[in-house]
């Protein structure tokens, strides 16, 4: 059974940075895209980033600008997300997920596509 965990979240103040961690369990990340997505109190779940594993390739939403970043871990298991430069609008849970479609160059921004996630880092930033 594929899990996925995510850690690194936290209280911070709007400037400083944080690094998320995903780590799969029960199946690599090999072949594979992996997303992150957050939910803000009240909102949507929406779209960060996502990678596609063998590609090595990342997609960003919109309101990223530069500050997000998601890669690969030393192991095929582990993605994080970098967020620097973070503001109080930043504040949400973040989530972890994955799918496996056997294309490496799949990857969507659709939440409903994803097979597997996790249960969310919570990242609170204050001003």
């Amino acid at each position: 059974q594929v899990q996925l965990v995510e850690s690194g979240g936290g209280l911070v103040q709007a400037g400083d940075s944080l690094r998320l961690s995903c780590v799969v369990s029960g199946r690599s990340f090999s072949s594979s895209a992996v997303g992150w997505f957050r939910q803000a109190p009240g909102q949507e779940r929406e779209f960060v980033a996502a990678l596609r594993w063998s590609r090595n390739m990342a997609s960003y939403a919109d309101f990223v600008k530069g500050r997000f970043t998601i890669s690969k871990g030393d192991d095929r298991n582990t993605v994080f997300l970098q967020i620097n430069y973070l503001r109080p609008e930043d504040t949400a849970v973040y989530y972890c997920a994955v799918g496996f479609r056997g294309d490496s160059s799949w990857y969507t921004t659709s939440s409903a596509s994803y097979d597997y996630w996790g249960k969310g880092a919570q990242v609170t930033v204050s001003s």
